[in-house]
């Protein structure tokens, strides 16, 4: 196991600090879906997190670790909670400004990006140590294809409910 630090410091703050910041957005941003809407999108966020976290980040592979070391702890399982404001906020903007088919592909690049930016912060204050030669630049591809998948889940689950609610009205 690798060890990394002993101390509680940036990463724990930052992750703190995103949590925190990010539940602060979700619970007072006007209400725009159901109480379950919100939590398949929340949890959107923290399965995805959970998910390539673990596939990436344990052996075979193993191409970074999170946190103070190599082992899981109390603070990884806090990061990948702040993958769900995240998540939320992507879906509560994306049906709040309804973009025409035309322009979802720059909305999946703008938050790609800012995905991007966000890991490059968490890199730096050591929330992620790359290892074996893992870059930033390999995350952005993931970055688009589950926001692509977010994307096509978000109006399966759509067109699923509408059928819902029209087969109860009948």
């Amino acid at each position: 196991m690798i060890v990394y630090d002993n101390r509680f410091n940036t990463n724990e703050w930052f992750i703190i600090g995103g949590l925190c910041v990010g539940m602060a957005l979700v619970i007072f941003l006007p209400k725009r879906f159901p109480t379950k809407n919100t939590i398949v999108y929340f949890m959107c966020g923290v399965y995805s997190g959970f998910f390539f976290d673990h596939s990436l980040s344990v052996e075979p592979v193993s191409y970074y670790d999170v946190n103070d070391k190599s082992a899981f702890q109390f603070m990884d399982f806090l990061s990948y909670l702040s993958y769900g404001p995240m998540s939320y906020l992507f879906f509560y903007i994306y049906d709040r400004i309804r973009p025409k088919p035309s322009h979802i592909p720059l909305y999946i690049l703008i938050w790609s990006l800012t995905a991007v930016g966000l890991e490059w912060l968490a890199v730096r204050t050591g929330v992620f140590h790359y290892l074996h030669g893992y870059k930033l630049a390999y995350s952005f591809p993931i970055y688009l294809i589950v926001q692509s998948c977010w994307i096509a889940f978000f109006h399966r689950y759509h067109n699923v409910r509408s059928n819902e609610r029209d087969e109860a009205a009948r």
